[in-house]
């Protein structure tokens, strides 16, 4: 077996229960984004809005495609 498969095993089991975490708690996770994405924003006073607009499209979209892993479903669609 080599080095990236023994990886993937092992990580296995923490991949899961973040799926799980993401599927039980992803609209807590979502404000915690927007919430952090808001502080950043005024604390830069703008000078990265899209920047950090960008980052926290692409969080969400990730925290999307954990939390439907297990449903066979397909996350839907970024409306960005």
């Amino acid at each position: 077996m080599g080095f990236l498969e023994q990886l993937k095993a092992k990580l296995a089991p923490a991949r899961d229960k973040v799926s799980d975490l993401a599927q039980q708690h992803g609209d807590k996770i979502d404000q915690g984004l927007e919430k952090a994405a808001r502080l950043v924003d005024e604390k830069t006073k703008g000078k990265y809005s899209d920047q950090i607009q960008s980052g926290t499209g692409k969080a969400k979209e990730a925290l999307d495609r954990m939390s439907h892993k297990d449903d066979g479903g397909t996350p839907p669609a970024s409306t960005s």
